[in-house]
């Protein structure tokens, strides 16, 4: 049983043998089966294509099997630039849905720093937290950071950095007060 790659025709294995320098690529046979699967490790969008297994008989018999590597890429639900006024709550909310298999865990950043979801301290009236990060799985990874109470210097590029998918981010930019609002929505017109 040989595995072939049709795009440049080149042999992977023949029997238990690998025929390629990419270790990523191997055959699997448990003891005394029949079945000779291609274990492609790490699969990268350039491996998508048609890959053959092939048994050496007369004639020869082959069965075809297309594999499709979709790249993971996480997105930001919100718009890619966000105002809000100072003290208003925001929530950044992240998905990643591609593919049936483990996605991982998500972080967030604001700029280069990773983002602390934050605790009240003790002295604080305020008993709430500030910061937090929710994370929930169903047929896809959705990740949401909440800051309460919004300050001026929580503006800045957040980013949503999936440890198994491409990153994405959001400029928040928060306003104090009306007359800074208005200014800005005069710059803009």
């Amino acid at each position: 049983v040989s595995w072939i790659r049709k795009r440049d025709l080149h042999i992977l294995t023949a029997g238990i043998l690998t025929y390629t320098s990419d270790q990523r690529f191997q055959v699997i046979r448990p003891d005394k089966s029949d079945n000779w699967t291609l274990q492609i490790k790490f699969p990268q969008l350039r491996d998508s294509g048609v890959y053959e297994c092939q048994v050496n008989t007369e004639p020869k018999m082959s069965l075809p099997f297309r594999l499709n590597v979709i790249e993971a890429k996480a997105r930001i639900l919100e718009a890619s630039d966000l105002h809000v006024k100072a003290g208003s709550s925001v929530t950044l909310t992240c998905v990643i849905n591609q593919g049936p298999h483990d996605l991982g865990t998500v972080f967030w950043y604001k700029g280069t720093e990773i983002v602390q979801t934050t605790q009240p301290h003790v002295n604080d009236a305020d008993s709430a937290t500030r910061v937090t990060v929710e994370n929930q799985w169903t047929d896809g990874l959705t990740s949401r950071l909440h800051i309460t109470s919004a300050h001026l210097s929580d503006s800045g590029n957040y980013s949503c950095v999936p440890t198994i998918a491409a990153p994405t981010s959001v400029n928040v930019h928060v306003i104090n007060g009306k007359h800074t609002w208005k200014a800005f929505k005069v710059f803009y017109k």
